[in-house]
């Protein structure tokens, strides 16, 4: 089989074999490829989870949100992290 790179995709094969990740460039479309077997189906989510968003959602909508700095501040004093 033929494979016809994008200029920018061929340099990143390129570099991945000179850095020594990869034998050839065939052993990194190979990993790619295997890559996409394991991935290849997309996420679909149950109905559980859908209803969780959808209630967050409308949490979200009457003001019940919480904002980012907040969280971060709730989840560093939770897990003892002193971050900035």
């Amino acid at each position: 089989m033929q494979v016809s790179l994008k200029p920018e995709v061929q340099k990143f094969v390129d570099e991945q074999v000179r850095a020594g990740h990869f034998e050839s460039a065939d052993a990194v479309l190979e990993a790619g490829v295997a890559r996409l077997m394991l991935d290849a189906e997309p996420a679909v989510l149950d109905e559980e989870t859908l209803a969780a968003i959808e209630r967050a959602r409308e949490q979200f909508e009457r003001g019940e949100g919480i904002p980012l700095n907040e969280v971060a501040q709730r989840l560093r004093a939770k897990f003892g992290v002193n971050g900035k």
